[in-house]
């Protein structure tokens, strides 16, 4: 029996793990973990934007980084400028960029594959110059600084696990919106034009209207992770927003698995925790950061969640084969998984 496309066993796990999400801040999490992972569903929300760009939409994007930044000063600004509480910047923030990465996709339009990452690998280089350029706006080459986000109903909640809580809510809401539109209409033209543009335009969709709609979605996530990054990390300078930052999103989606909803957490747990373990691993945290995305991508080249997926089929094909009564045809009355969730267990 399958509700909202989930069967009863996938909607005990997913409880399970969201209460204890919730309870790990109060009980397991010390302050600087719980921070952390406050960084990690941050990471978790751009990843989701930039899955749903290049893992569904087929369109590669280097630039994402620019877009948080977008996010990131929007919020800093507002309140830098006009004094407004931080809770109230991060929708403006996150359509601003939004509306950005939208017209972006206009010209993007005439550009794919490797010419489209060209394009957008430019706009993650631009983005620090540019925001040093208007410093009487963003304060130049010595950022903005923001107050310590304290928890505003009075709850005795920690400042580390209040961030913990706002990042985690907003990623739960922004994943399960994902998840609803990828298993529509907008889900099905996304894969349609990822897999044979040509096809797809035959079929009637249109190439324009889903494909800047793609970068306007993609920028939208990226612009509520970039005013969360500057909440939490209280502190904003254009060297937050460079080049490594796009390069770190195009890893996380790819390690965490392209085309998967699942992904871009693994991803981004990827993305946050790496650095820290590779510096103590070895005074060269680069060596080690390389090496250790190198084997991941060797061993699991369709990311995490594609090897995840390949055990589980090894799992059922063994299972089949112990117990062939079980595991034959769907039992009458019985539906089959959804084609997105096919789909993404092919991926």
């Amino acid at each position: 029996m399958r509700f909202l496309g989930l069967s009863g066993r996938a909607w005990v796990i997913a409880i399970v793990l969201v209460v204890f999400a919730l309870l790990a801040p109060l009980y397991l999490l010390d302050r600087f973990n719980t921070i952390e992972f406050a960084y990690v569903w941050t990471f978790a929300i751009a990843l989701i934007g930039l899955n749903m760009l290049t893992g569904y939409s087929g369109q590669i994007s280097l630039g994402n980084g620019a877009f948080m930044a977008i996010g990131g000063y929007v919020t800093a600004i507002l309140y830098w400028k006009l004094k407004i509480p931080y809770m109230w910047t991060i929708l403006p923030a996150g359509l601003l960029a939004g509306l950005v990465g939208y017209l972006f996709g206009f010209p993007a339009l005439k550009l794919s594959g490797l010419y489209l990452a060209l394009a957008t690998f430019a706009l993650a280089l631009s983005a620090s110059p540019v925001i040093k350029n208007f410093g009487d706006l963003t304060n130049g080459h010595e950022g903005i600084v923001l107050p310590q986000a304290k928890d505003p109903f009075g709850i005795g909640l920690t400042n580390e696990q209040w961030l913990y809580y706002l990042t985690f809510v907003l990623g739960l809401l922004l994943f399960l919106f994902a998840r609803a539109m990828l298993a529509g209409g907008i889900g099905r033209a996304f894969r349609a034009i990822r897999d044979s543009e040509t096809a797809a335009a035959a079929s009637g969709i249109s190439l324009t209207f889903y494909k800047t709609l793609a970068f306007g979605i993609g920028a939208f996530y990226a612009g509520i992770a970039g005013s969360l990054i500057a909440t939490v990390t209280a502190y904003v300078n254009p060297d937050s927003f460079d080049l490594p930052l796009s390069l770190g999103l195009l890893v996380g989606v790819v390690v965490g698995g392209l085309g998967t909803l699942a992904g871009p957490i693994l991803g981004a747990a990827f993305v946050v925790w790496l650095p820290n373990y590779a510096q103590k691993i070895l005074d060269k945290p680069d060596i080690v950061y390389g090496v250790i995305l190198i084997l991941v991508m060797f061993v699991l080249p369709q990311g995490i969640t594609g090897g995840v997926f390949r055990l589980a089929a090894v799992y059922r094909r063994r299972r089949a084969v112990a117990h062939p009564d079980e595991e034959g045809e769907l039992a009458v009355g019985q539906q089959a998984p959804p084609v997105a969730e096919r789909e993404a267990g092919r991926g």
